[in-house]
């Protein structure tokens, strides 16, 4: 059985920005895109859990990014399941590029729900033979996200249909785009994300009002923020981030060291 899945992407012109740099959301995308061809060749894509009313979600991600590709650029996506227990099951991933260089590495954790109790149930309950190839990709273990208290910036945004995924509530991207909406724009207009820190609370739905919230903690050689989306109806908190943005210029060049991003 197959444990570490390799995808190829060619970075289009339509999944970047205003200067051919791939979007964060796009990255997001491919590894999206990279565990779900993973998850249908082992037999326990979400396509395969519903029928047993049974669905796959997502709880925590954290992704470094060392150099953002550019439109044309051939980059892999190699993925495997690292680890699982009672109701969490981690998956890593590297990208690369043509050269084998890597670009970014993430680490995420997953439960499996019945979709009426909305209740986790255990993993080995659900999937009969589960692979793991214990390696771990990201430096370090998820890190705990405190609670954006004092917010200094927030917008409103409206569920859209075009926000859902097979599981009719909110693809887990949507959530790091809200929250990037609320950087100001001059940090936009010169920084990237190397770090996205994301651990999801609940559920949004279609039609749903939510609320981004932002706050800088570190400036100005690194911008952190931290990031709270909400349900503006009862005020129930979705999604706390982190996001650590470095300079355009360090994340577009070449391929960045360990000992740089600590």
């Amino acid at each position: 059985m197959e444990t570490v899945f390799t995808a190829s992407y060619r970075v289009r012109s339509y999944e970047t920005d205003f200067l051919r740099r791939v979007k964060p959301a796009t990255l997001l995308n491919y590894l999206q895109d990279a565990a779900s061809s993973h998850a249908a060749v082992l037999g326990f894509s979400v396509a395969d859990l519903l029928q047993k009313n049974l669905t796959w979600v997502l709880s925590r991600y954290q992704v470094r990014v060392y150099r953002y590709p550019f439109e044309g650029e051939e980059i892999r996506v190699r993925t495997w399941r690292s680890a699982v227990d009672s109701f969490h099951a981690l998956r890593d991933f590297e990208v690369v590029d043509e050269y084998d260089r890597t670009l970014a590495v993430a680490s995420s954790s997953w439960l499996i729900i019945n979709l009426d109790s909305r209740r986790p149930v255990r993993i080995k309950t659900a999937v009969d033979d589960f692979p793991v190839h214990p390696y771990r990709s990201f430096p370090g273990d998820f890190c705990m996200l405190p609670k954006c208290d004092a917010s200094e910036r927030e917008l409103v945004f409206r569920v859209r249909m075009a926000d859902l995924d097979q599981n009719r509530h909110v693809n887990h991207v949507v959530y790091p785009e809200w929250a990037f909406e609320t950087i100001p724009e001059a940090v936009l207009n010169s920084r990237l994300p190397a770090e996205i820190h994301i651990a999801y609370r609940a559920e949004a739905v279609y039609g749903s009002k939510i609320i981004s919230r932002s706050a800088v903690t570190d400036l100005p050689d690194t911008a952190t923020y931290l990031h709270q989306i909400i349900d503006e109806s009862d005020g129930k908190e979705l999604a706390r981030l982190k996001t650590v943005w470095h300079p355009v210029d360090s994340l577009c060049a070449g391929q960045i060291n360990w000992d740089e991003t600590e």
